[in-house]
């Protein structure tokens, strides 16, 4: 079995060298040793992208809990939490596109997995940062129209927002593979290959009016909750202890989220704007890597810390354990 590998490997790299060997010139020689290279399935393992890896899969278990405690759960069907669920479907994407780049790039790298593992990852965190949006727009409707916003009214505009949101986000995706890349082009490539230049400045740009937009709206919603306290004091002729509690923990809730979403995708869009494909790469992992912790961090802020899917998770997972103990129950003993 030994002497059959050996001869295979050997065979193999007698096949690659001579075409190196067939070259004529060092430009032909230098294609022919990058040729050698794509050949190799098993390219060296960069710890940037063990990172990427790694963060996905603690982004995919993440929310694929949410997912499962809202599909469990027959009461979380109101429009906040199709929202989340929305939310926690294109994280559970990005994750698992992290995961597939990685595989793709180490195991199977080739023009055609690489547009699409890209076209996942953009398509996916496009998606997140749409459904972000449309969280921070329900938000507001719901302060901004408290009385008229009603079941029927929030549920079509729910739907509507998560439509554009994954029409959108799949279309973006797809760009790549429709030809908008640099594979016939090195020179248009951006900091991210095969993406163009002109492509990772439009999500950039993008980025940034949509956080332009949550911070104008995330603003209105402040004003909106003081207002509704300083109508609660002069109901009350004094402000209670517990709504200024309440009103400061709203504040508080706010900036962290803003605070989190700009801290986590800032660096990487204004690096895109800015950065091009001859500037060291670790300036890219360094800047990218943080963007995927937003992923990591969005179950945390809007589905652990919201009561109805901590009880849901809480069902749920008082449900397996019973099936499991049941299961034990019913296994015939040991004579």
């Amino acid at each position: 079995m030994s002497e059959n590998v050996i001869a295979h490997l050997s065979l193999n790299l007698s096949c690659r060298w001579s075409r190196v060997l067939e070259a004529s010139d060092d430009t032909n020689v230098s294609a022919a040793v990058a040729s050698v290279d794509s050949m190799n399935p098993l390219n060296p393992i960069n710890p940037w992208d063990l990172a990427f890896c790694i963060t996905g899969s603690i982004i995919a278990a993440e929310n694929s809990v949410v997912i499962a405690a809202i599909l469990h759960t027959p009461t979380l069907r109101e429009p906040m939490f199709l929202l989340i669920g929305s939310l926690a479907t294109a994280d559970l994407l990005a994750g698992l596109g992290l995961i597939f780049y990685f595989i793709f790039q180490h195991i199977y790298p080739s023009d055609m997995t690489s547009l699409t593992s890209v076209g996942l990852l953009v398509a996916s965190f496009s998606a997140s940062v749409c459904s972000l949006l449309a969280i921070t727009i329900d938000r507001y409707l719901s302060l901004y129209y408290a009385l008229t916003y009603s079941a029927e009214r929030t549920a079509s505009c729910t739907y509507v927002m998560i439509v554009l949101t994954w029409v959108v986000s799949s279309l973006l995706g797809l760009l790549p593979a429709l030809g908008w890349n640099c594979l016939k082009d090195m020179a248009a490539c951006s900091i991210i290959r095969p993406l163009t230049k002109n492509h990772i400045v439009f999500l950039a740009v993008t980025f940034l009016l949509v956080f332009a937009l949550m911070l104008q709206l995330y603003t209105q919603i402040c004003k909106i909750v003081c207002r509704h306290a300083q109508q609660i004091a002069l109901q009350h002729h004094f402000l209670t202890t517990s709504h200024y509690v309440t009103t400061r923990k709203g504040i508080s809730t706010l900036a962290i989220i803003l605070g989190t979403f700009a801290a986590c995708w800032m660096p990487f869009s204004i690096y895109s704007l800015v950065g091009d494909i001859s500037f060291p790469s670790i300036y890219t992992y360094a800047t990218l890597l943080p963007a995927t912790y937003n992923s990591a961090i969005n179950p945390v802020i809007y589905a652990f810390r919201n009561h109805d899917i901590q009880k849901a998770l809480l069902l749920l997972c008082c449900g397996c354990l019973t099936t499991g103990v049941a299961s034990r129950a019913r296994t015939p003993s040991d004579v």
